[in-house]
């Protein structure tokens, strides 16, 4: 049963492509089936350093964008996209480009740890950032948090979310 009062305001995901940002986008979409909204997946690009030193090299970052979304959707959902799934692409800083978005955004959802940084790290420094200083609501899902392909499909939101945050573990 769809919930008929809807804000029209959608759930906003940082994708990336790492396992974590994928599993962000399968708990995103339950959240909007759930909500009655669409998925704004927001891939980040920035030029590298190394792009302005003055030679010529073949890397094409607002393209590579695109592939990393489609890759990324067709990691979570298959070729089965859910209706309402935006694929948005922005050059800019991953914290700042998600926390623009949150502004209009029902709830943020990140994955707990990206391609970059140090290994070993509970929270990232994006979904960090964003845990912080988001305009609404922010979901972290961890990595441990398994969804297997085709999960999302059907199930209820209370039985696949599981609340999970960064801190310590319990001691045993």
């Amino acid at each position: 049963m769809m919930d008929t009062n809807s804000t029209g305001r959608p759930i906003v995901v940082g994708v990336d492509g790492s396992p974590s940002s994928i599993l962000a986008l399968q708990r995103a979409q339950q959240l909007a089936t759930a909500l009655s909204t669409t998925v704004d997946a927001i891939h980040v690009w920035q030029y590298q350093p190394y792009m302005d030193t003055g030679y010529v090299v073949e890397v094409e970052p607002a393209k590579n964008a695109g592939k990393v979304l489609a890759e990324a959707t067709a990691a979570a959902f298959g070729t089965d996209l859910p209706a309402g799934l935006k694929q948005v692409a922005r050059q800019g800083s991953a914290a700042k480009v998600l926390r623009d978005a949150s502004q209009n955004a029902e709830i943020l959802v990140v994955g707990s740890r990206g391609h970059g940084g140090f290994v070993g790290l509970l929270l990232g420094s994006v979904s960090s950032q964003c845990a912080e200083h988001a305009h609404c609501p922010v979901l972290v899902v961890h990595s441990r948090d398994h969804l297997q392909p085709g999960h999302h499909r059907g199930d209820s939101i209370a039985s696949s979310l599981s609340t999970t945050w960064a801190g310590p573990k319990n001691s045993r």
